[in-house]
């Protein structure tokens, strides 16, 4: 029964123009500025989080402000944002609360990302390329929403929309992986793909806009 109504859903996913591929060596280029052009993706279970990692691989040469994951409920925009203030400066809201990372690096080398967060402690922690760069409290005791508009490329004003150029992210984005638990520093790598929310390997996904689907090269 189970693998009948997953199949129903991916079914109606698919009616809808979602498409659900692995998209291991493939990366999402957003080529230019602007406030359509984003990415979509189903979590694979919707279900309240007490605690996640996300993790993404990113490459672009802005200077400026702009989101690299943006995950939001009806009720609250920024329920899980992951954020650029500007090079090396990066901010994480859950629930509309917000804490600063500040990370020394060149501003055009690609870039490994992992964020992690449990809402029993309020600990959230950076890693990037593998290492960890700080720990922050916010929103302890808070839960992540499960019915979530969750969108690459933009940040979310309100719920799957009021986009923001100036906010909009451009590069190539890949690797996006979200799991409903902390991963161990020791046990992450930097070609893991398999989340159980979000998962490179089996990514159910619309693009939007001026948004390509390429092999990964030279990232």
């Amino acid at each position: 029964m189970e693998k009948l109504l997953l199949g129903v859903l991916l079914l109606t996913f698919l009616s809808e123009g979602m498409t659900q591929k692995d998209l291991r060596g493939k990366v999402f280029i957003f080529p230019k500025e602007s406030n359509k052009a984003h990415v979509s993706l189903i979590p694979r279970v919707k279900k309240p989080l007490k605690s996640f990692t996300l993790c993404l691989k990113a490459s672009t040469v802005l200077t400026r402000s702009y989101s690299l994951f943006s995950y939001s409920t009806r009720s609250t925009d920024n329920e899980l944002l992951l954020f650029v203030n500007k090079v090396g400066e990066y901010k994480l809201y859950i629930g509309n609360t917000g804490v600063t990372f500040k990370v020394p690096l060149s501003p055009y080398a690609s870039i490994h990302l992992c964020v992690s967060w449990k809402s029993a402690s309020g600990i959230a922690e950076l890693r990037v390329n593998g290492k960890s760069v700080g720990k922050k409290r916010l929103r302890k005791g808070y839960s992540l929403g499960a019915e979530a508009s969750i969108i690459l490329g933009q940040e979310q004003d309100s719920f799957g929309g009021r986009f923001d150029a100036k906010q909009s992210f451009v590069g190539k984005i890949w690797d996006v992986s979200l799991w409903d638990h902390v991963v161990p520093l020791k046990n992450m790598c930097s070609s893991c793909y398999n989340g159980n929310i979000l998962n490179w390997r089996a990514l159910t996904y619309k693009a939007r806009g001026y948004v390509v689907v390429k092999p990964k090269l030279y990232v």
